[in-house]
Order: structure tokens, then sequence, then C-alpha cells
């Protein structure tokens, strides 16, 4: 299953017109259950709590059918199902609802997650929230924001190249487990200017967008992360792992919108042990 050269190449256009109609058909699959009453089922155990919902399942499944018939060679990874393994080094990474927790609360601060890795590479990612009509997403050059049928925003992380400026946020504190993970979103805490929490996917759109300078994130799985990494990058950010590497695999997460504060930011993290 070797590909050579550019023998397995799709042109970008059809891909992103690809990723935008999955998000039309999840985004029509999940509303009907959002604000209503839902069963919850909790995936998680040892007393933990990773709760799922029908929306989520059949948000999934969607993604699937299409994608079956439209790239039956593309491979899938996705939260509920797992990965379908194809011979393509195309790879759509998706979770249908991140930010479950938000969605079952009633709260709007989550989405539907589409990313695309060629290979080794993020170079696609889209971030749909059906509920306020926004979507974000990259193509090959810029990252952009839509809200229902207006025109498309270009969209540009703001400069802040020191921490006493920055305002970060992060989904939860109790999501920082270890010692080490504590120690690191301590020292954050006590040297930004200010850190709120919430938000899952949606925080990673608004250090995009350029309200947020930092985004940290422990302990991510590969759809928490993939799509959001080509919207920060084209808007002129940064995402690594915690010590500087790809953050494809998730693991522990940093994004910067100011390439300057994530150095600073990497540096931080390596005086608290890591």
């Amino acid at each position: 299953n070797t590909l050579k050269g550019n023998a397995h190449k799709t042109p970008f256009k059809e891909l992103l017109a690809f990723g935008h109609d999955m998000a039309d058909l999840t985004g029509k699959a999940i509303i009907p259950y959002f604000r209503t009453a839902l069963s919850v089922e909790n995936k998680a155990t040892s007393g933990n709590y990773d709760p799922v919902t029908k929306a989520d399942r059949a948000a999934e499944r969607i993604i699937a059918k299409a994608l079956k018939a439209r790239f039956p060679d593309h491979t899938l990874v996705g939260e509920e199902y797992g990965t379908k393994q194809g011979t393509s080094p195309y790879r759509w990474v998706v979770d249908p609802i991140d930010g479950t927790r938000a969605f079952i609360m009633g709260s709007p601060m989550w989405g539907t997650l589409i990313g695309l890795i060629d290979g080794e590479e993020a170079i696609f990612g889209l971030m749909d929230q059906p509920f306020t009509g926004e979507r974000f997403w990259s193509d090959q050059k810029a990252s952009y924001l839509r809200v229902r049928d207006g025109k498309p925003k270009r969209l540009k992380t703001r400069a802040c190249a020191n921490l006493k400026d920055a305002i970060l946020t992060t989904t939860h504190h109790n999501l920082f487990l270890d010692v080490h993970q504590k120690a690191v979103l301590a020292r954050f805490e006590s040297t930004v200017r200010m850190t709120r929490f919430g938000g899952d996917c949606y925080g990673c759109c608004l250090l995009a967008a350029g309200f947020v300078d930092i985004v940290i994130e422990p302990g991510l799985k590969t759809y928490d992360i993939v799509a959001l990494i080509p919207i920060i990058e084209k808007a002129g950010g940064r995402v690594t792992s915690w010590t500087g590497g790809p953050a494809t695999d998730g693991g522990n997460v940093i994004a910067s919108g100011d390439p300057k504060l994530h150095d600073a930011a990497l540096r931080m993290i390596g005086k608290a042990g890591g």
C-alpha cells in the first residue's frame, strides 16, 4: 500500500468541500438533541466520568457513512467508534461533540471537530458550532470564521510576547492529575494576567481569533486536537506538546497565539520539571 510521489493526492479544494459537507450533516443530526432531556451514558470506569450521548454517536455514524461513500480508502479515527483503517495516507480525525459535558448541561461551549492528516501533517481543520451558527476552519493559507450564512472573516492571532500580559484558558483544573501537571498549571496561573476555565475546543478557536493568548491542556486524545492545529497555525499561532514536539497524537498540549510567547511558555514548563 505504499504510495510514491503525489499518486495519492486529492485536490485540496475537494477535501475542504468534503469537510464542510460533513459539518453540515453532523450539525443537522446534533441540534435536535441539544437542550433536550437526554439519557447520558458514562464510558469511564473506576469512579471517573466520561459522558457520551446519542448525539455523539449519531454524528460519528453520519461521518463514517459519508467518508465511506466519498473516500472509501481514507482512514477514519473517531472518538466513539475507534479507527476504521484505510489504505490512503489521508486520516480524518473527528470528535463529533468535543465538550460533551457542556452539551449535556445546555451550554454552547462545544463543537464538532473534523481534522485531516496527510501522512504525519495536519493539513485541514474545522470546528463547527451549529447552535450558535459559528464555523471555524483552515485552508492551505489561512483560517476563517463564518457565522451562519455570513461572509467568512479571516482569523489572526494577536501579538502578546510576555506571559504576564497573557490571557490563558484551559478546560478544567481537575484534568491536571499528576504532580507535574499541577505544578505547570500553578506556575501559569501565578504568572499570566488572567485564567479562565471551560471551553474545550472553543478556547482554541478563540485563540485563533485573537481573544486568548495561551491554551494549555493535559492528557488530550488525538481527536481532541488534530482539527484545531491547522486552525491555530494558519492564523499565526503555534501548537506543540509541552516539550515542544508535535501535538497530533495528543498528550500534554500547549497552543499560543504569539510564537515568542510560546517559547516563553515552553521555558516555564521546563522550569516546572517537564
